[in-house]
């Protein structure tokens, strides 16, 4: 499932926020940055937020739902008084809630490019030439049809590292084309590839608060790669990809190795590769764990309540 809907990528906003916005019981505004959950006591009774170069505060009647995603959800707690107490004093801001879990936890999936290079032109080599990307910019724009209404990753799968393991661990992305930095350089030659990596990392990181200034990006710290069975599992996503790569259904098409490439091959050359190549797949989570009041670590509830505290999810 690619999220796609009649050409157009389908985001939640798409499904189900724009269908709701002449609802009279819903406003929405936009161009935002909320700086602040505003409290009375321990009980959130609002928030505060900067719009067109004006502070402003709107206020809740139930409750205050966040949700800022794995980064700028703990970064409002924290902005807000409700985190590590030690923390929260080094940068000035009134303590409302100890929870030192906040922004804690901090886990993300990483990535691999194997790519292979194509001895036949059906790749998306060409598609990716200026006068071809008018071509499909054109009738994406007209008809919501073609190259531009995939995403192309229309082939995946999980396995197993190891016969042991009761749950697949690794993650497949197969896709007709060259990626060279997330799509920003412009792919060099006809080939294919494959998005490989583990997908439950044991690594863990943490995110702290920069200064208590909302414009200020916090600090993150992924600690990719800082255990044994992470760098075991890399190892194993390589070896696994090229076993699928040398499989016969790939003979007409197979050329040489252009990533690790044929000058990598020993473990200590394939954990060098991984350490230089691997790239975030961008899901960060993880940082507002969920748990009992007992787990010192834990931020919110089952029910998504922040622990402590009235009116705040």
């Amino acid at each position: 499932d690619m999220t796609v809907y009649k050409g157009k990528r389908w985001s939640s906003a798409s499904a189900y926020l724009r269908p709701a916005l002449g609802r009279p019981n819903l406003k929405t505004e936009v161009n935002c940055l909320t700086t602040k959950i505003l409290f009375d006591g321990r009980r959130a009774v609002g928030v505060e937020y900067m719009q067109n170069g004006q502070k402003k505060k709107v206020f809740a009647d139930k409750e205050v739902i966040l949700s800022g995603g794995a980064i700028n959800s703990p970064q409002l707690l924290m902005l807000s008084g409700v985190g590590d107490a030690d923390e929260l004093k080094e940068h000035g801001i009134p303590v409302v809630q100890h929870l030192p879990g906040v922004g804690k936890n901090l886990q993300d999936h990483l990535e691999l490019y194997i790519q292979q290079q194509c001895t036949q032109p059906i790749t998306l080599y060409k598609a990716q030439k200026p006068f071809h990307m008018v071509k499909i910019g054109l009738e994406w724009l007209t008809m919501f049809t073609g190259y531009g209404a995939s995403a192309h990753l229309e082939s995946g799968g999980f396995i197993r590292s190891r016969a042991k393991v009761t749950h697949p661990d690794i993650q497949f992305h197969f896709l007709p084309s060259q990626v060279i930095d997330h799509g920003r350089v412009a792919s060099k030659l006809e080939a294919y590839q494959v998005h490989v990596g583990p997908m439950r990392s044991t690594s863990i990181g943490w995110m702290k608060l920069k200064s208590n200034n909302p414009l200020d990006h916090p600090i993150l710290q992924p600690n990719y790669l800082s255990t044994d069975i992470d760098v075991w599992e890399f190892r194993q996503c390589v070896k696994l990809s090229r076993e699928i790569f040398a499989q016969k259904a790939f003979d007409p098409f197979r050329g040489p190795e252009v990533l690790p490439g044929p000058q990598v091959q020993s473990d200590a050359e394939i954990d060098a590769f991984v350490r230089q190549k691997a790239d975030s797949a961008y899901h960060p989570s993880c940082t507002c764990k969920m748990g009992s009041p007992s787990d010192p670590m834990a931020v919110v509830d089952p029910n998504t309540r922040v622990l402590g505290l009235e009116r705040l999810r």
